[in-house]
């Protein structure tokens, strides 16, 4: 076998290498950090792997007993010849695109795009140039091979493979495995497919996991990272076969998701898009933030600079808001500098029916505002707030006239895909988006309304009638789902958007990036919020994760400081019995948000570190946990929680060398400042301190006109 390096592309602090096989004219994309060496080929026993990952109803399966388990290099795949690599200039970065042509099926075109940061974006095109039709059972947005060229044979002992867990108020549990124990360690005699194949099926992409992976190889401290940006079911695969590691991932295959899609001659069909990066570091946090800064919304709105903080009334009505009980809560809050107040789930429910069987029709309810929901958003506005409300735009509930509107649902087997609680509008009905737009966007701009929480609270599972297969019928209706998120920013360009899904359950990037912030968890008052709000630093940007800060009346001065420092690591979103605190309670809450209003530029731009042992349990959580943020210009601050179980007498934190540190204000109690190791001495279990900190770089040296040292 000959293998060159047929094309070396520089991409910041990044390489892209593709390798072609001159016998074969596979070609497969590799990425190394820049300035690191890759061992020669033949040093190791490997295969190239393809770029592109596809697999056409009726082709030939992989061997090496894969049928049932992969469709990654199936016969569709390795007929996958090398036509051209064109490289073009793109927004201050490079565009960089792999042609490859099936001799039967025509062509497709893999792209890499990087615009001059930490990561590149990565899809795969297929073009139907033949006279046939050609039905497609899987597409990769990404594939790379060869994940271990900088350590000898099959990286022993080396690789490490990081995954996130999703579960429904325990979002974003660190999973870490070793390779051999994941049985991705290749036979003696290179044969036999070992593969490991995840992700989530359905319209709730992150429900069971993440679409986030993380490859470590703790030798050469190299991280390969890649998230996806698709909002209905998604798979990602661990590949191997040899010595090499192989990755891809995308959209859920027919055998995973029951997808499968129909390209017609002439017709053109475009993967996901698929975050990707790579580096040398120190941890895995660093690395996962490369993503991250990928996540930045689009054209972020003016309101939003200042990450002001958010009032939702819903722990405090739990599903029944009422006009006369938000005046109450206006009394309290003004002045507090509070900017966005949130009339939560309930408002259209009828008398005596709870709020989630009655969605859908969208009438305001005349028990719960009998002087208009107009009075009630003037109030919010005369107040100083901003008025929110939310809709939950897919879903309708039995006590709903709309629940029986079946020829404009979403279907399984010709029937109506039901819940417990609810049923699916069919976005691809132009009825129904003209429905949506009345009752949600014209309500939205008819009361004026500068907020909206977008909440989302099931899923349709496997996919639904109305294409060529179940998982094309979901992929069609989620794209029109995202459509309606973009018209409904450009609609109303000044409205702030927050996704929320349960919770957590809508966390990947295509939502993040159009959305100003997103539902960090269904986690409202539990012990476990600090863990979740700082696994969430894996996967998206602080200034887009809102955290409850729920306040109740018998809370204990620990108990506030506790709930509000579990804020300071995303935006703040309180909630609660605020009419009911008293004014000790109140002076650590207004404290709390001082607190927040200072380290908010911070937030919205530092860099995260995290410290303490693992946290197991998350309804008893014994240990404790310190994160560490820090912008460019030294701005800081450090947020420690302590869990259950034996308090130390005290926790230490070495901030980065090169600075000298102070100390601008603390909220709690505890914290001293020796040099660079910051001291805490917590006051026993389930409780927090926070500090805001500034970081000096000592004078450099400079050299005047004369060239003599000052």
């Amino acid at each position: 076998m000959s293998v060159i390096v047929h094309t070396c592309v520089q991409l910041g602090d990044m390489q892209a290498q593709y390798l072609l096989d001159e016998q074969t004219l596979q070609l497969g994309l590799r990425l190394i950090p820049a300035g690191m060496e890759p061992l020669p080929w033949d040093a190791k026993r490997h295969r190239v792997d393809s770029c592109v990952q596809a697999h056409v109803t009726g082709d030939v399966f992989s061997n090496g007993y894969a049928g049932g388990k992969t469709l990654r290099q199936s016969g569709t795949t390795r007929a996958l010849q090398l036509e051209r690599i064109q490289i073009q200039p793109l927004d201050g970065g490079k565009r960089v695109e792999a042609f490859l042509r099936h001799p039967v099926y025509g062509q497709f075109c893999h792209r890499l795009d990087w615009r001059g940061g930490s990561w590149m974006e990565s899809h795969t095109t297929y073009h139907n140039d033949t006279s046939r039709p050609v039905c497609l059972e899987a597409l990769s947005s990404v594939s790379l091979f060869d994940m271990t060229p900088l350590s000898p044979a099959d990286a022993p002992g080396d690789l490490v493979i990081h995954r996130l867990e999703s579960a429904w108020s325990m979002e974003g549990r660190l999973l870490s495995q070793g390779a051999e124990s994941l049985n991705l360690e290749p036979s003696w005699a290179k044969f036999g497919v070992r593969t490991l194949r995840f992700g989530q099926v359905g319209s709730m992409p992150v429900n069971g996991w993440f679409p986030w992976l993380m490859v470590e190889d703790r030798r050469s401290r190299v991280f390969w990272g890649c998230q996806i940006a698709h909002n209905a079911s998604w798979q990602m695969e661990l590949y191997r076969a040899d010595d090499g590691l192989s990755f891809s991932g995308g959209l859920a295959d027919y055998q995973f998701g029951h997808w499968r899609k129909t390209i017609q001659p002439g017709e053109t069909f475009r993967t996901p898009e698929a975050i990707l990066t790579v580096c040398r570091g120190e941890t895995i946090l660093d690395a996962a933030q490369r993503m991250t800064a990928a996540l930045m919304p689009e054209n972020p709105v003016e309101e939003e600079r200042e990450l002001p903080i958010v009032f939702n009334e819903y722990c405090t009505s739990w599903g029944c808001p009422s006009g006369e009980g938000i005046a109450k809560i206006l009394e309290t809050l003004r002045g507090k500098s509070i900017r966005y107040f949130v009339i939560d789930a309930g408002w259209y429910k009828p008398e005596d029916k709870p709020w989630d069987q009655a969605l859908g029709d969208w009438k305001v309810s005349k028990e719960l505002f009998p002087q208009g929901l107009d009075q009630t958003v003037s109030a919010i506005r005369q107040a100083g707030m901003i008025p929110g409300i939310w809709f939950e735009p897919e879903t309708v509930g039995p006590d709903a006239q709309a629940y029986h509107r079946e020829e404009h649902l979403l279907k399984r087997d010709g029937f109506p895909i039901t819940t417990m609680t609810r049923r699916f509008w069919d976005f691809r009905d132009s009825w129904v988006r003209e429905y949506v737009k009345t009752h949600i966007v014209d309500f939205l701009k008819n009361y004026g309304f500068g907020y909206v929480k977008l909440d989302y609270n099931d899923t349709i599972g496997l996919g639904c009638d109305g294409a060529e297969s179940l998982g094309e019928g979901l992929r069609q209706h989620m794209e029109q789902v995202a459509a309606f998120h973009w018209q409904l920013r450009q609609t109303l360009p000044e409205l702030v958007v927050e996704s929320c899904a349960s919770g957590g359950h809508w966390l990947e990037p295509s939502c993040l990036r159009s959305t100003a912030m997103s539902s960090f968890s269904d986690a409202h008052e539990c012990v476990a919020i600090p863990i979740i709000a700082a696994n969430l630093h894996y996967v998206l940007l602080p200034r887009q994760s809102q955290i409850w800060a729920v306040l109740r009346q018998g809370d204990s001065p620990r108990r506030i400081v506790y709930t509000m420092a579990a804020a300071f690591l995303g935006r703040m979103c309180l909630s609660g019995d605020v009419t009911q605190l008293s004014g000790q309670q109140w002076q650590l809450v207004d404290a709390g948000i001082a607190f927040y209003r200072r380290i908010a530029p911070v937030i919205a731009q530092g860099h995260s570190q995290r410290f303490g042992p693992e946290i197991t349990a998350y309804n008893t959580p014994v240990g404790w946990q310190g994160v560490l943020r820090m912008a460019a210009d030294g701005q800081s601050f450090v947020v420690l929680h302590q869990f259950g179980g034996e308090v130390p007498k005290e926790i230490t934190i070495s901030l980065p060398a090169g600075y000298r540190w102070s100390v601008h204000s603390v909220y709690g109690n505890g914290i001293a400042l020796e040099e660079d190791v910051l001291r805490w001495h917590p006051e026993g279990t389930f409780c927090a301190a926070a500090a805001a900190l500034v970081g000096e770089k000592p004078l450099q040296e400079r050299t005047n006109q004369m060239g003599e040292t000052i």
